[in-house]
């Protein structure tokens, strides 16, 4: 999985899993780029993901959230519910702000 921290006025927590980066989803109006410029980050396990995400929950800031492995782990610690995850040719994307 990768992540990426951007720093705006307030943080930007991009993951995604490993296998969708440099890839890009259309379904209908919906479109998805998982690119690298804003998810290429640090590779990290799932552990870590989880152990980065639980910190940074208590931080002022805004997650976008790719990948089965990714949303699972939000949806593991609380910071999203399936009403908020949208699927773009079956890939779940959510994004937060906290």
């Amino acid at each position: 999985m990768y992540i990426k921290i951007h720093e705006a006025c307030r943080k930007i927590i991009a993951i995604c899993d490993s296998n969708l980066l440099g890839k890009r989803f259309e379904q209908g109006n919906l479109q998805l780029e998982v690119n690298e410029a804003f998810y290429g980050g640090e590779k990290k396990t799932e552990q870590e993901i989880e152990e980065m995400v639980r910190d940074f929950i208590t931080d002022d800031a805004s997650f976008n959230l790719v990948g089965e492995k990714t949303i699972k782990i939000a949806l593991k610690l609380g910071l999203i519910d399936e009403e908020g995850i949208i699927y773009v040719q079956g890939i779940p994307h959510a994004i937060v702000l906290i």
